[in-house]
């Protein structure tokens, strides 16, 4: 069989790999699908997605629909006649768009589905100590992340990895997965598989700002991994008492030691190049962190210019 005619959806960085990996195997992508600019910064210049960047470098023609239910959507969609339609990080799609091509249309999450459904993934594998992810390709269907799997690949998690760094691994991996689930598509190896339906499977809400609050009565383990699982980005966050001064705080990175210790849950502990604060089993080191107005900063960087009470602490 010839290769399928090909429209991809995404809009950020982790879709962009498998685009890119698309276009370097010679597939036919006779169309992209991304978000609409926004505009961004001071002077609210419009933003293009980096699928769109990366689509107009490449000389892919580009499609920024603000209603995927629109009439001439639709219709400027059907006129490109695809077999297939690849999703990565985009949008949730109405019927009228998934059940175009012959072929059907996939989606590639960053997990193995059917665990960690939802808006992020990456986030909760890691806040959650999970040993191991992966990568699914499943095709759409009504509801999200619910499709039969057509190919899954798992991947390990150390623990050194943050959410960035996880992020960067399942972005190539899924982008080889993507490729891998094309190329047996058309060879007609997939048998799809039905998701199982378990009311214990672990969810991938979408973060807000309250999740990515730091309770410092949870265990070392549990507030370590949440600020890996938040790092860089949403980033995990606190609040340092210092004296009269509160003050809101990102924290980037961290390392956990186990402790005897006699201090109150959420004292902070400074020495001239160490900044902690007591937990349960014992302290979780601050490595990197952002104060009010500042950049991010180590935190021999941070205590060269913040002077700490004795009874500070974290709440």
């Amino acid at each position: 069989m010839k290769k399928p005619r090909i429209v991809f959806m995404g809009t950020p960085d982790f879709a962009v790999a498998t685009l890119a990996a698309l276009h370097k195997n010679d597939f036919s992508v006779v169309g992209v699908i991304t978000a609409p600019d926004k505009p961004a910064g001071r002077g609210r210049k419009l933003n293009e997605s980096a699928v769109k960047q990366f689509a107009l470098a490449n000389g892919l023609p580009v499609l920024q629909p603000t209603n995927l239910k629109d009439d001439d959507f639709l219709n400027h969609l059907k006129s490109l006649k695809p077999d297939l339609q690849i999703v990565v990080a985009f949008r949730m799609l109405p019927k009228a768009v998934w059940e175009i091509p012959n072929m059907g249309t996939f989606n590639l999450h960053a997990s193995l589905l059917p665990d960690y459904r939802g808006a992020a993934p990456i986030n909760w594998a890691i806040i959650n100590g999970e040993k191991e992810t992966g990568a699914t390709t499943f095709f759409i269907d009504e509801k999200i992340d619910t499709g039969e799997i057509l190919l899954q690949e798992k991947i390990q998690i150390s623990e050194g990895d943050t959410a960035g760094s996880l992020h960067d691994r399942l972005m190539e991996l899924g982008a080889k997965l993507v490729i891998e689930t094309v190329n047996k598509l058309i060879a007609g190896e997939i048998s799809p598989k039905k998701q199982q339906a378990d009311s214990h499977l672990k969810v991938a809400h979408k973060l807000h700002r309250q999740t990515c609050e730091i309770d410092w009565g949870q265990s070392l383990d549990q507030i370590n991994n949440k600020i890996r699982g938040l790092s860089p980005y949403p980033t995990a966050w606190s609040t340092l008492y210092n004296d009269e001064a509160e003050l809101f705080v990102k924290i980037y990175a961290s390392t956990k030691e186990v402790a005897a210790h006699p201090l109150k849950i959420g004292t902070v502990v400074a020495t001239k190049s160490e900044l902690k604060v007591a937990v349960a089993g014992g302290y979780i080191n601050l490595m990197e962190i952002q104060l009010p107005g500042k950049r991010k900063m180590t935190t021999k960087e941070v205590l060269n210019g913040l002077k700490l009470k004795k009874n500070a602490f974290m709440r």
